[in-house]
């Protein structure tokens, strides 16, 4: 019923999309964390390796439910995945890059670090999915 009401605030769909962008991307987060920190402490597979391993995962995670929960895609042209695909490809370079740069130079933990790099590659992943897959 909010959401019908919201609809018809001028924004709203938007809003209730950022909502449950934010809901797919957090859980999205845990796994890439958890995965993260098992590979690194439990694995003893290097940060930048676990890294972009739990990022990958995540991302396919990410992607099929960005596409059915998150901005409603249907039947994705082969332009949208091969652009969906690179600008996956660049967050994982943008991610990689913030965690060594705030391991390595910064001397964070990386898994503060992570959090950090997270939070920049959300941003760029919101803007650039919703132009791919929004309709």
């Amino acid at each position: 019923m909010i959401n019908k009401l919201l609809q018809k605030i001028p924004g709203g769909e938007q809003f209730w999309e950022v909502m449950r962008f934010l809901v797919v991307g957090g859980g999205c987060f845990v796994l890439e964390y958890v995965l993260l920190y098992t590979l690194t402490e439990y694995g003893h597979v290097p940060y930048l390796t676990s890294s972009a391993v739990a990022f990958t995962v995540s991302l396919l995670v990410n992607y099929f439910l960005c596409v059915t929960f998150v901005f409603h895609a249907r039947n994705q042209s082969r332009k949208e995945m091969i652009l969906f695909a690179a600008t996956s490809f660049a967050g994982l370079g943008i991610n990689q890059i913030t965690m060594w740069f705030f391991v390595e130079i910064a001397g964070l933990w990386y898994m503060f670090a992570k959090v950090i790099a997270s939070a920049v590659v959300m941003i760029w992943n919101y803007f650039t999915k919703r132009y791919i897959l929004k309709k």
